[in-house]
């Protein structure tokens, strides 16, 4: 009979999946909660806006100074008049008469400012305490004197730093870490999205006993290489439609949510830190793939399929949990065991590639490693596969596969 190409494995398998009403509604579900959400933020913004305007509406209030820093004309200007007694004051807010008191003690910066007002609304409640602020900011700048030491003071200045290894070349600074970090936040993605996925890729055929007619017509690396093939693009799929209501909101939407701008140009672009993130990633990506579809081609249901998940999630993530040692002591012997042990290496080299901590040499040895034993468990995946295609009930000894030559 016919062999069917690596191209055809593709095509069924995604259209197969692209057909599916779960897959849509699993995909989207997201979206369009988020979307949902959005929307539900941008009216709450507008109606927000409607009813408090971005300036405080003014209010007249009464207030006493112990510190001697507030001047009644500045008072004035922010709606103040300085009484004597703080009690009947207080009694007054309390009464209705005023709106409201401010207390300011002799020391404001040890003691805490007093402000007592009429209930306005949860929203219309902190003007009492922004003016209170506002006040006293004002009178301490009139103290000073100079805009120049006010904004000193305040911390209002721009500072450029440079720095130097012991080379005497210049490091660049966290901009240089951002692009190989995405590698990282793609390698989780595609760990969290795909992994399951992979885990029971062959596990439809085997439930449905029609593994043996598929292997009749098929070679099994085709098979196997053009289900991960597929998967990774369905995958793709899944991230464009979760990026999808991100981009909308930051184009149509960023003033509506107050996202901040999105400043590329002082990102730092390495084509070395670059080439090796991209290879740690390419090399995990295949050593988590041919770890699970082995593990899938081994057992004979998907219920136990899934209780190998759980365990090679927790080692992609577990270097997270030793983030502070990656990056103030790379060189500890806890980190060293991280980055060259298999399945926590992708995630441990992928951070300190981009910290700027994993040499050339190690790079090379943790690349070399995840692409060989990724290329050995894809092959073991194959052989599992095809000896596993009739064992229905029993999880397929892979000692016994491994001893088979024939």
């Amino acid at each position: 009979m016919r062999r069917h190409n690596l191209g055809t494995v593709v095509g069924f398998e995604v259209l197969r999946v692209l057909r599916r009403r779960f897959f849509w509604l699993a995909s989207l579900g997201v979206p369009l909660l988020v979307v949902a959400v959005l929307a539900l933020v941008v009216m709450s913004n507008e109606r927000l806006e409607e009813e408090v305007p971005g300036q405080p509406e003014a209010f007249s209030f009464t207030f006493t100074d112990a510190s001697g820093l507030v001047d009644d004309e500045l008072a004035a200007d922010f709606g103040g008049t300085r009484v004597p007694d703080d009690d009947a004051a207080i009694r007054d807010v309390r009464d209705g008469r005023v709106e409201a008191h401010v207390v300011v003690p002799a020391d404001p910066t040890t003691t805490a400012v007093e402000v007592h007002g009429v209930d306005a609304g949860p929203l219309a409640n902190d003007r009492y305490a922004a003016v209170a602020r506002s006040l006293l900011g004002t009178a301490a700048q009139d103290r000073i004197g100079s805009p120049e030491l006010v904004a000193l003071a305040r911390g209002d200045i721009t500072v450029t730093a440079q720095t130097y290894d012991d080379a005497g070349q210049t490091v660049p600074g966290f901009e240089a870490a951002v692009l190989p970090l995405s590698f990282l936040l793609l390698f989780f993605l595609s760990v969290i999205m795909l992994g399951n996925q992979m885990l029971t890729s062959t596990l439809e055929e085997k439930e449905n006993r029609v593994t043996e007619m598929i292997l009749t017509t098929m070679n099994p690396t085709t098979l196997i290489v053009g289900k991960i093939v597929s998967v990774f693009l369905l995958g793709l799929v899944q991230l464009g439609i979760l990026l999808v209501p991100g981009v909308v909101a930051f184009v149509f939407f960023r003033e509506n949510l107050d996202l901040p701008d999105l400043d590329l140009s002082g990102l730092v672009v390495d084509p070395r830190t670059l080439t090796v993130a991209f290879l740690l990633f390419a090399g995990g990506f295949v050593l988590f793939t041919g770890s699970l579809v082995a593990i899938g081609a081994s057992v004979p249901t998907v219920k136990e399929a899934g209780n190998w998940f759980a365990p090679l999630a927790i080692l992609v993530f577990l270097p997270l949990y030793v983030v502070g040692l990656v990056i103030s002591e790379p060189e500890s012997f806890v980190v060293q065991v991280f980055t060259y042990f298999p399945y926590t290496a992708p995630s441990t080299a992928l951070l300190r590639n981009a910290l700027g901590t994993l040499s050339g040499w190690e790079a090379t040895i943790v690349v070399v490693e995840l692409f060989v034993l990724g290329v050995l468990a894809l092959r073991l995946a194959v052989r599992l596969f095809r000896y596993g295609s009739i064992q229905y009930s029993t999880r397929l000894p892979v000692r016994t596969v491994l001893g088979n030559r024939g």
